[in-house]
């Protein structure tokens, strides 16, 4: 069986309030793309990587590669116009067809366990699909109009996370559909097309970086 990983990192910095985009900032040392990328390596010698950057960012990516002399092994792709775009960027690069299994992780989640990405492989290995998700903490309400709301059971509903791992094929079936305004994620491209879910227990630590917040979060994280 082969594993891929497509790593998505196209974010600026306008809520991080950064003059850099977010996956450049430096945690603890290193950027936090590289600490992702770290993660997934520290899973698996053998994992394919596949970084997908904006191709206006590739010189500094590579400045950044010397400046900190980062030397893990991956591919790296050109994004598209939007996630979607750029996820089947970095899909159409994987030539293997069957017997493959591909995770699609966001760049700026650099604490993801090897415990929660071998657990998505061998989900998605079982089932097709493997999206990882936590339990919501706090109460909700949805917002009917404007002068109305209701409470939700909140036990109902899962913040989903990445990675998001599916079989190959299935993915390459699905993204050949037209991009759509409620693609959200790939589970959302997965799902019109036909193929059910499958939902893989999270992490609150495995937080997305996109506000200064977020950071201070981080540093705690990486540093322990």
């Amino acid at each position: 069986m082969q594993e891929y990983v497509i790593i998505v990192a196209g974010g600026s910095g306008s809520r991080m309030k950064s003059n850099i985009p977010k996956q450049f900032i430096p945690v603890n040392g290193l950027p936090i793309l590289m600490h992702t990328i770290t993660a997934f390596r520290n899973y698996s010698d053998t994992l394919q990587i596949i970084l997908v950057l904006p191709e206006a960012q590739f010189d500094y990516w590579n400045h950044l590669c010397k400046t900190f002399s980062f030397t893990e092994t991956y591919s790296l792709v050109a994004g598209g116009e939007t996630r979607f775009h750029s996820v089947k960027n970095g899909l159409d690069s994987i030539t293997a067809t069957d017997d493959a299994f591909v995770a699609v992780h966001d760049g700026v989640r650099p604490m993801i366990s090897k415990e929660i990405i071998s657990e998505s492989f061998q989900n998605a290995a079982q089932f097709g699909t493997a999206v990882v998700s936590v339990p919501l903490k706090d109460s909700i309400r949805i917002i009917e109009n404007s002068e109305k709301n209701t409470a939700m059971d909140r036990s109902a509903f899962r913040l989903i996370q990445t990675p998001q791992t599916f079989r190959i094929d299935w993915m390459k079936i699905a993204f050949e559909n037209p991009y759509q305004s409620l693609f959200t994620d790939c589970a959302s491209v997965l799902e019109f097309q036909g193929y059910q879910i499958h939902l893989t227990e999270g992490s609150y630590e495995n937080i997305k970086i996109t506000t200064p917040e977020d950071l201070k979060r981080a540093e705690i994280y990486l540093k322990n």
